[in-house]
């Protein structure tokens, strides 16, 4: 078949006309665990396209990701305009940091901020601006109740009904 050459070379005697046949063998019996995990993968897909939100979820997804987002931007907005008529009237003058000087108690309370706004106070209008950040949050807990309690989700209700209590308290509780 071969022979060794003088000059180091292998040669083949074979000829280059010869075939090569492939035969492809079945199994006689299935393979059951094949099959088994065939039969777990199509069922798995089945129940993976039961498990979607309900559009009622859905609608209450997008209420609620649009109130934050639209919170936060208004809230955004209602600060920059502030500061903005804040420093044109303000902007020339030295900061003083020698002596620590707290809010005015009319920005101590929503109804005083709300005066001061009205009044055409710049800071007012800062301050309302951080009223509506704080105000979405509590907004979201309290629309998220009234879903669960029309969905009678009463394990979501409970626990929606304490986040709202620490929110509630939280917010009051400086007043007094």
């Amino acid at each position: 078949m071969y022979e060794f050459n003088s000059q180091l070379r292998w040669e083949s005697s074979a000829s280059a006309e010869s075939e090569a046949v492939a035969i492809t063998l079945t199994p006689e019996v299935p393979d059951s665990d094949l099959q088994q995990l065939e039969e777990n993968r199509s069922s798995a897909i089945n129940t993976n396209q039961k498990i979607g939100k309900t559009s009622s979820e859905q609608q209450l997804e997008s209420i609620l990701s649009n109130l934050l987002k639209y919170g936060v931007l208004i809230a955004s907005t209602v600060v920059l305009l502030g500061g903005v008529l804040y420093l044109i009237h303000h902007g020339s003058e030295p900061a003083t940091y020698q002596v620590f000087q707290g809010e005015p108690s009319e920005f101590r309370s929503p109804r005083g901020v709300i005066d001061a706004v009205l009044s055409g106070s710049r800071r007012g209008i800062i301050q309302l601006g951080l009223l509506i950040l704080i105000a979405t949050p509590v907004l979201r807990v309290v629309i998220s109740l009234i879903a669960f309690i029309l969905q009678r989700e009463f394990t979501y209700i409970v626990v929606t009904v304490l986040v709202l209590a620490s929110l509630t308290y939280s917010l009051i509780g400086a007043y007094f």
